[in-house]
Parts: structure tokens; C-alpha cells; sequence
């Protein structure tokens, strides 16, 4: 079942609605926030029913070890409560809930209906089914403290104020929760010329192929490098309020998954 909200809603003030007079990036290019949001939307709608082959295809399943590293390390445990943010097709979810047993909570949530839809059913396929809420990130309908972890694997690069993502992941936790986001970050110098050879002609061609659409593939190439560095994402979970925030690079800094800690 897929729901719009949860209780203890978080109600969203009118100007926190209000976006059109302003302007933010999708990859290289500057729209008006409420054009991203459409836009961003419309990637995650054409890539639903691929995004499994896809991930696996381009990060030539690394992107398997990278998840299975984010849930050593947010070390749930039977009984613990886990929102995961921006949780595509479950994977996190599912081995979130598998550690957390039928005394704890595990909550899919997604902004976009057709990866909440692709999550449910490759999660009904493995057996599990778990409260899918649909919401923006940016506006969690969740009570302060509902929460022991709080996850975000590829998600937050495209959210618009990632600063109020933040914020909203530290509100939801409990004290002595953490908050994990994995996701694409700056690559070992050495290595950025052959990444960036790969990310815009062999992505974008693969996207065609596989997909159908070369031109979502070349957005997630361009918002890997507008996404805000190691050290940088680290200053803004630690301005929303995170502490003790520490970031593994993996791969060669290809992605990194930033560990912040609510006392």
C-alpha cells in the first residue's frame, strides 16, 4: 500500500510551497525550482522499469557492495525504527528490515510514484512487504523523533535544498540516531579523466540502448558534478545540525557514504 502521508504529519507552511521566482540547477543547466522538480520527476519516471538493469550496467555491480557497506554501517539492529529517503526499488529497505526483525519499523519512502511502484513490487517479489509512504524529502510528514536511522542512497543530489533534506533527516531521528547518505561524489584525480570519458559518451549510450533514453542518463552524469563534494556535504550535514560527521570514499571517491550522528 502506498500512502501520502503519515501520522504525525509535519504540516508545509504556504511560502515553504512558493518556488517559482527562483532558480537552482538541473546538471548543467539553470531552471526556475519548480522546473526541476517537474524535470527530475520525468528522469525517474522514464528510468523506473530499467533502474535495476541499469545500476548494475553502469557501476558493473558495484553499486551492490557500496549498499551492503551502508548497512554495516548503519548497524540496525531487532527492533530499531528506519526511514529510508529516496528508496528507489528497496534495496536498502529490504536489507534494513531483514536486520531490524518483526519488532521493528522499516518505511520506503519516495517522492516519485513510479520508483515507490517499482520498490513495492520488487519487494513483493522477494517476499517483504513494507509501508511505502510517497513524500518529498524536503518536508518529511513524519513526528520529530520517529526514527533510529535515516538513510539516502543516490537521492539527495537531486533534491532541491539538500540543506532542508538534511535538516528534516536530523529532526526525524531520535537522540543517538544517525543519518547515512550514500551517494556519487568526487573521484581520485588521477582517475577523473577516464571517469568523465565514461560518464558522458559511455552512460548517455548505454541509456539509449538499454533505456531508451540517452538524455536522463546524461542529467545523472551532470548532477554527479554539480553534487557537492566530500568535505563539502559533510560542512552541510554539519550545519543542519549532524554531529560527529565522518565520509568513507569508496571506489576511489566514485561515490562515498557520509556518516552524521543526532545527541
Amino acid at each position: 500500500m502506498v500512502v501520502e502521508a503519515a501520522a504525525g504529519a509535519r504540516p508545509v507552511a504556504p511560502a515553504e510551497s512558493m518556488s517559482e521566482d527562483r532558480n537552482t540547477h538541473f546538471g548543467y543547466d539553470s531552471v526556475g525550482e519548480d522546473e526541476k522538480a517537474a524535470r527530475v520527476a520525468g528522469v525517474f519516471d522514464s528510468v523506473a522499469s530499467r533502474y535495476d538493469l541499469m545500476n548494475d550496467l553502469m557501476s558493473a555491480g558495484l553499486h551492490r557492495l557500496w549498499k551492503a557497506f551502508t548497512v554495516r554501517q548503519a548497524d540496525v539492529r531487532p527492533g530499531m525504527r528506519v526511514l529510508d529517503i529516496a528508496g528507489g526499488t528497496g534495496d536498502l529497505a529490504r536489507a534494513f528490515a531483514e536486520r531490524a526483525g518483526d519488532s521493528g519499523l522499516v518505511v520506503l519512502s519516495d517522492i516519485n510514484m513510479s520508483m515507490l511502484r517499482a520498490g513495492r513490487d520488487k519487494l513483493l517479489d522477494k517476499g517483504r512487504m513494507l509501508p511505502l509512504v510517497q513524500c518529498d524529502a524536503e518536508h518529511l510528514p513524519f513526528a520529530d523523533d520517529s526514527f533510529d536511522v535515516v538513510s539516502v542512497a543516490f537521492g539527495l543530489r537531486n533534491m532541491t535544498h539538500k540543506e532542508a533534506a538534511l535538516a528534516e533527516m536530523r529532526r526525524v531521528i531520535r537522540p543517538g540516531g544517525k543519518v547515512l547518505v550514500l551517494e556519487f561524489s568526487r573521484v581520485w584525480a588521477p582517475l577523473a579523466p577516464l571517469y568523465d570519458a565514461y560518464s558522458f559518451s559511455v552512460l548517455p549510450w548505454l541509456g539509449s540502448k538499454v533505456a531508451g533514453d540517452s538524455d536522463s542518463y546524461r542529467y545523472l552524469a551532470e548532477s554527479i558534478r554539480m553534487h557537492p563534494a566530500q568535505e563539502e556535504l559533510a560542512r552541510l550535514m554539519e550545519q543542519a545540525g549532524l554531529e560527529k560527521v565522518q565520509w568513507f570514499n569508496l571506489t576511489a571517491g566514485v561515490c562515498a557514504l557520509h556518516v552524521g550522528r543526532k545527541t
